[in-house]
């Protein structure tokens, strides 16, 4: 599946779909693949003195179309009451809309931005992070027309990253281009990857591996990227 999914990718397919993305785009956008129906929601949240991420997860009223996926607390790169929760939809989702202004507007939540995101070579449709370790969330900044390349050589180098290393790419996905990213001719892409422990997360830096040789490729095609560290909350 995951050959195919890439392969669509490379083809065109889904560099073309991202283009319809907006900033506030619909729910009914499609997947980039054909054969995948959910798209996803990343919403960063500010939450105000003494509000747990995962409290205000378990309040949120989702319709039987979204699920959570992930709720992540921070360890390194966030402050202290910032969070993140990851939403997985099968669209056509009725009532997403207002299913997720409910939960950037809950209580406990002081400001919340949120990225409406496409699956690319991962996760599978089913796929939810395993607990335990680290995740470390990470985000590139591509040309819109070397976003091809990015995730193939993403595929390559994680064959050895993964068999190598306590690891496991969840997802990478990429984000909805804005205003600006059009303008800049760039597509944010975002990595989750979950590491058994920040001692794994350093080993896996050695630059004489195979991974790292992909990377170093990816690398260069890289605008700009930064990452935090976090932990998977219980929901």
């Amino acid at each position: 599946m995951i050959v195919a999914d890439r392969r669509l990718w490379l083809a065109g397919a889904g560099a073309s779909l991202l283009t319809a993305f907006g900033a506030r785009a619909a729910p009914e956008v499609p997947a980039p693949f054909p054969d995948r129906t959910m798209t996803y929601d990343y919403l960063f949240l500010d939450l105000a003195p003494a509000t747990l991420a995962a409290d205000v997860a378990r309040a949120a009223a989702l319709p039987p179309a979204g699920e959570i996926v992930g709720v992540f607390t921070p360890q390194l790169g966030w402050h202290a009451r910032q969070a993140a929760v990851l939403l997985r939809w099968n669209d056509p989702a009725a009532d997403r809309e207002a299913a997720v202004a409910a939960l950037q507007s809950a209580a406990g939540v002081a400001a919340a931005r949120r990225d409406l995101l496409a699956a690319t070579v991962r996760p599978g449709t089913s796929d939810r992070p395993r607990p335990g370790g680290i995740y470390v969330h990470r985000w590139f900044v591509v040309e819109t027309a070397s976003v091809p390349e990015f995730l193939e050589l993403s595929a390559e180098g994680w064959r050895d990253f993964e068999t190598r290393f306590d690891t496991q790419i969840f997802g990478l996905f990429a984000a909805a281009r804005n205003d600006a990213d059009k303008a800049a001719g760039v597509t944010r892409l975002l990595l989750i990857t979950r590491y058994g422990d920040h001692g794994v997360w350093e080993a896996s830096r050695d630059p004489s591996t195979e991974a790292m040789a992909a990377f170093a490729r990816r690398r260069r095609m890289t605008r700009d990227t930064w990452a935090a560290s976090t932990l998977l909350a219980s929901l």
